[in-house]
């Protein structure tokens, strides 16, 4: 349990909202087997695990950390509560509470992201049922069903900017890129994707200017004004012609932006010199293989759309602050040796997407990110 991040909870204190260094807190004794600490300043009791995923865990720090670290891997819920030998609810209960924590820590990071090309893409996965085996009032209420993984991916640095789970609908589409625009610094950046079309309406719609068509001469109402897209909106997209179930050919389409600024845009590029969205497809991969509920052809898909979006929050915040990203690791100069000169010499300097975002300094390890406290929204 790290303690380092606990702050004052008592919103009065000066020290409110502040870390271990700064607000002066002294240790006061333990509860539940965990660190309890007294501010000095208002005497407020702080106990450790508050504020965190470890908060109202009655299971040893050791399994439950264990626990979380199979659920983010991918493990079914069975498999996990068989393998740390504890009661398939008492898992469970576990999803929801890491999930919830992960999205804090996520929300608190991810903001102001210095983002130069972003690609966009959705993947399918359903919920209890598929589509074609609702019945009429479940289709009316959209709680099962198909469900689908809206994905911003910056593929120079790996991170995935923000997801969300919902329907293949324009709506969707349109909270997507809402929610991308409001974790970006106020770069535009280069988008791509495939040709869906609720991704065009989705930018116009958060990026595009109002313009006022001027009145023509004689009677009538005044034309309405409508969104064009600015001259630094850039969006291109890969257009995959199929036969029989195969990709057979594959084509660019320009749909904001002039071809000239498409190539600048691309020359600059650090990731690729054409139009591509290798980099999320490829993640798409990743997102499969760290939830067991994206699957294909598996009987472990979700019964309810929270407990998926819970698994997925988990699963994102531990490949963005946990897992060293093979293609984001960097080759020394000089190899290091390791176990002195028994050991092979290190060649590669690993990086997590945070930390090739310039989010983090290191690579976390589980208890890390389990016991990170998010400062309260007022000291953001």
């Amino acid at each position: 349990m790290d303690i380092r991040t606990c702050y004052c909870r008592n919103s009065k204190c000066l020290n409110y909202g502040q870390a271990t260094g700064a607000s002066a807190l002294r240790p006061y004794g333990n509860h539940r087997r965990a660190p309890r600490l007294r501010c000095r300043e208002c005497g407020h009791l702080v106990w450790a695990r508050s504020g965190t995923a470890y908060a109202g865990i009655r299971t040893l720090e050791t399994t439950y950390r264990l626990g979380a670290k199979l659920l983010a891997e991918g493990l079914a819920i069975r498999a996990t509560s068989r393998i740390l030998e504890v009661d398939k609810d008492t898992v469970c209960q576990w999803v929801p509470r890491l999930g919830r924590h992960s999205l804090r820590v996520m929300a608190y990071f991810f903001r102001n992201l210095h983002i130069s090309e972003c690609q966009l893409d959705e993947l399918w996965t359903f919920v209890y049922k598929k589509e074609d085996h609702l019945e009429p009032i479940e289709q009316v209420l959209g709680v099962y069903g198909d469900a689908w993984i809206w994905v911003a991916f910056a593929p120079h640095c790996k991170l995935v900017v923000t997801w969300m789970v919902g329907k293949r609908t324009v709506t969707e589409a349109k909270r997507l890129i809402k929610c991308l625009k409001m974790r970006l610094d106020g770069q535009i950046p280069f988008f791509t994707s495939d040709q869906l079309p609720h991704y065009a309406e989705a930018l116009l719609d958060q990026y595009g200017e109002l313009y006022q068509p001027p009145k023509q001469p004689g009677r009538g109402r005044p034309p309405l004004p409508y969104k064009v897209p600015p001259t630094d909106l850039l969006y291109a997209v890969v257009v995959k012609r199929r036969e029989q179930g195969r990709v057979v050919e594959v084509s660019t389409d320009i749909v904001y932006g002039s071809p000239e600024r498409i190539a600048v845009a691309l020359q600059s590029s650090p990731t690729s010199n054409q139009v591509s969205t290798y980099g999320v497809e490829r993640n798409n991969l990743t997102i499969r293989q760290h939830s067991r509920r994206m699957g294909r052809k598996v009987n472990a898909f979700s019964k309810d759309r929270a407990y998926l979006k819970y698994q997925l929050a988990l699963a994102f915040a531990y490949y963005h602050f946990v897992i060293p990203h093979r293609g984001l690791r960097q080759r020394l100069e000089q190899p290091q040796p390791t176990k002195g000169s028994k050991g092979s010499p290190r060649k590669w300097i690993e990086r997590t997407p945070a930390m090739a975002a310039g989010l983090t300094d290191h690579i976390w390890t589980m208890d890390e990110l389990l016991s990170f406290r998010v400062p309260p929204k007022s000291k953001w």
